[in-house]
């Protein structure tokens, strides 16, 4: 027998929080074993008593009361989680989870907690579009929390606009999606490199580029999610690394090569995403180097291509690399492709908009050994990472 998915919903006091009750009703009769947190703010737009009779489940609300189930109340929560989902969320718990705030039971469940935490934001328009709130979101989601996208209509200030609660339909699919997710890469390595390389020309100045770690970093997590151990070797981002890699940081090129080929043999499948500088300077100053009148010609060594190195070392690893063009994409990759002895390569226009370095989106063309390109059009890097990962070649994944 299955054993039951455990969902905590986490309800915060905005007006729709009375549509949790069919949330909870739904996740009970198909299920899942539901476990409701609520705000005190909560408690003013919907009963527990209410949730209490349809999860079937004790409701809770206090931080300092005690329950028979759990010996720490908010830690067993946390660790007994498959998914937290935050509905409505508001902009205040929004703010609260960024800075990282624990001074109620669900801001204390949501810090304290591995699990997947799926938010599904629903306030006036204005405070949704504030941007101080879409700087919290967009920081949250660096982070790996999740997110549904607001719905449009009728709000309850007599407005019309951006900021409704997605339709309960829409969240229950989310959850189901997150919990029901492939677990392919189980008992599987992926090595994954990420973000830019800084080399050092004085200790003030270095040479790098515009990559953010977005693409890896979302790559990490998808890999995670379907179950695999995951190598991260990242150049310096600001990105939150995700829960359960193993994060090795480097800066230089040099550096991320030694690493990778020291990890190499214990990978499955290698995915390297990161814009590694092809050149370094070729002496370094330890001394700042003070400006003089005229130019400063700065002489360039060429730096390790790591991904062909991997290709001539690679044995039973699926090898996975990126392009980034800006003129004969798909010529060019093919190119790379088969100088570096890849099974397929991900390549991406960078003059196109909405794709490449520092956005939250790409537009991606995979191209594949026996000649095959599949288009992707614009979308979120997450999606373009699921996608990734499953064209994967067929039966070599379950060998």
């Amino acid at each position: 027998m299955t054993e039951r998915k455990n969902v905590v919903v986490g309800i915060t006091g905005g007006i729709a929080a009375y549509k949790m009750a069919d949330l909870v009703s739904r996740l009970s009769k198909n299920g899942f074993n539901v476990h409701v947190v609520m705000t005190e703010a909560a408690t003013r737009f919907i009963a527990p008593l209410t949730l209490r009779t349809l999860s079937n489940n004790p409701v809770l609300t206090d931080m300092f009361e005690e329950y028979s189930e759990w010996k720490v109340q908010h830690i067993g929560v946390a660790e007994a989680a498959d998914i937290i989902v935050i509905a409505p969320a508001t902009a205040n718990f929004l703010a609260k989870m960024r800075c990282g705030l624990a001074d109620d039971l669900l801001s204390t469940v949501v810090l304290a907690t591995r699990a997947p935490v799926l938010a599904a934001p629903s306030m006036n328009t204005n405070m949704l579009d504030n941007p101080v709130t879409q700087d919290n979101i967009k920081a949250l989601k660096d982070r790996g929390i999740l997110f549904i996208e607001p719905a449009e209509g009728e709000l309850a200030c007599g407005v019309s606009g951006r900021g409704r609660l997605p339709d309960v339909d829409i969240i229950y699919q989310n959850i189901s999606d997150i919990l029901n997710s492939k677990k392919d890469l189980q008992g599987k390595t992926v090595l994954i490199t990420a973000g830019p390389t800084q080399e050092d020309i004085d200790p003030v100045r270095f040479i790098t580029n515009r990559s953010t770690g977005k693409m890896g970093y979302a790559l990490a997590q998808e890999a995670i999610n379907r179950g695999a151990r995951v190598l991260l070797v990242s150049g310096p981002t600001s990105l939150a690394v995700p829960v359960n890699a193993e994060i090795y940081r480097v800066r230089s090129a040099v550096e991320m090569n030694e690493i990778c080929i020291e990890l190499f043999d214990q990978a499955d499948i290698v995915v390297a995403t990161a814009a590694v500088a092809d050149y370094r300077p070729l002496s370094y100053s330890d001394q700042k180097i003070k400006k003089k009148d005229g130019d400063l010609t700065l002489k360039l060594a060429r730096n390790p291509d790591i991904l062909e190195g991997l290709g001539q070392r690679k044995k039973h690893q699926i090898l996975i690399g990126f392009a980034a063009e800006t003129s004969n994409l798909i010529e060019n990759a093919r190119v790379k492709m088969q100088k570096k002895n890849l099974d397929y390569l991900v390549a991406n226009d960078l003059t196109r908009e909405g794709a490449g370095f520092g956005v939250e989106t790409n537009i991606c063309s995979l191209i594949f050994r026996d000649g095959t390109v599949k288009n992707l059009p614009q979308m979120s890097k997450a999606d373009v990472a699921r996608i990734i990962f499953d064209s994967l070649p067929a039966g070599q994944v379950a060998e």
